[in-house]
């Protein structure tokens, strides 16, 4: 007997019940609002959200895409100096056991505490990117470097049998092994670049320096605009979610199926 899950497309099986589950909290969400008379300015339903996100979109798709460029532009500096230093951590020792604990130390303060003292040095567009930067470097650097440092033993005492340097070593079979850590790494550090832009622009707009979509958020909260409000946080969570797909689907395209997490189990 063919079970429910064979009869479907593969697609229906995976994203069919989180989209009927979401689909399905919109609509009570509408109608607890229409019901029961809820004005806007306490909860806004989900039509009057999705026209406020057409009638502000002068407003909202400028101020997005400050906050993509701050957040693009932090993500490729993060895996920049992610592998860099990864790499310098895996050929010398010493230089892991310098600067490891300074990475770990910017990685455990909060962002919020550090926004406000950047704003006193930093023009507001640089100390956001900085911001996003330390947010998303630290997992990049330790997946790399984890990934880095497993490469196969028996491997490299083959390497080291055949007398390849430390850098032929680190090209054919510690950075292919280290893929899959790295690629872990961008997809977490991806959103999380995205986190760290949008609070160091609330900072930056509580200092009247803003001018992404946070800022647009903190306006729309003074002026008790709250269906902009909620708009403007579900284009950033369409954001997180489009950048964490495409960071899958490039995992998967470059992992293509020679490694387990790309391939899946076996049916």
């Amino acid at each position: 007997m063919k079970s429910f899950d064979g009869s479907l497309p593969q697609w229906a099986v995976r994203y069919g019940p989180p989209v009927l589950v979401f689909a399905g909290v919109l609509a009570a969400w509408e109608a607890y609002v229409r019901l029961w008379n809820v004005p806007a300015y306490i909860l806004p339903s989900p039509s009057l959200v999705l026209e406020t996100l057409f009638t502000d979109r002068a407003t909202l798709f400028p101020a997005l895409l400050v906050t993509l460029k701050t957040t693009f532009a932090a993500l490729a500096a993060s895996v920049a100096g992610g592998v860099g230093l990864a790499i310098l951590f895996t050929q010398w020792k010493w230089v892991e056991r310098s600067f490891l604990p300074f990475a770990i130390v910017l990685q455990v303060t909060p962002i919020v505490a550090i926004a406000p003292l950047l704003l006193i040095y930093l023009e507001a567009p640089a100390a956001v990117l900085v911001c996003a930067f330390l947010v998303a470097f630290f997992p990049i650097l330790s997946n790399t470097a984890l990934g880095l440092a497993s490469a196969d033993r028996n491997l490299v005492d083959l390497f080291k049998l055949y007398r390849a340097t430390h850098w032929q070593t680190l090209l054919h079979l510690r950075l292919p092994a280290a893929l899959p850590y790295f690629l872990g790494g961008v997809r977490i550090g991806g959103g999380l670049a995205l986190i760290g832009a949008i609070v160091a622009e609330l900072a930056a707009g509580n200092a009247g320096k803003g001018a992404g979509l946070a800022f647009r958020i903190s306006e729309a909260g003074y002026r008790l605009n709250i269906p902009r409000m909620f708009a403007a946080l579900a284009l950033i969570s369409a954001t997180g979610i489009a950048i964490f797909a495409a960071l899958s689907a490039l995992s998967f395209y470059l992992l293509g199926r020679w490694h387990d997490s790309a391939v899946g189990p076996e049916r």
